[in-house]
């Protein structure tokens, strides 16, 4: 299990990336929210979703879930 964490600034295609802790991609501090605990990336991107992100995962730490 990991923590993974949505970037609340949008990518230039709108999406906002889902990180797992220590990616070497993660937001800055102020930037990042924390979805909480999960085995994989697609119950985290999930989470995002649920609470209003266009959420996507990203392609270095969530490639299964990254999708544009």
């Amino acid at each position: 299990m990991a923590n993974y964490y949505v970037n609340q600034n949008k990518q230039n295609n709108g999406d906002n990336e889902v990180h797992r802790h220590g990616c070497s991609h993660m937001p800055h501090v102020s930037n990042r929210v924390l979805l909480g605990d999960y085995t994989s990336c697609s119950p985290a991107v999930s989470e995002a979703k649920r609470r209003g992100y266009n959420a996507n995962g990203c392609f270095y730490c969530a490639n299964s879930c990254h999708t544009s």
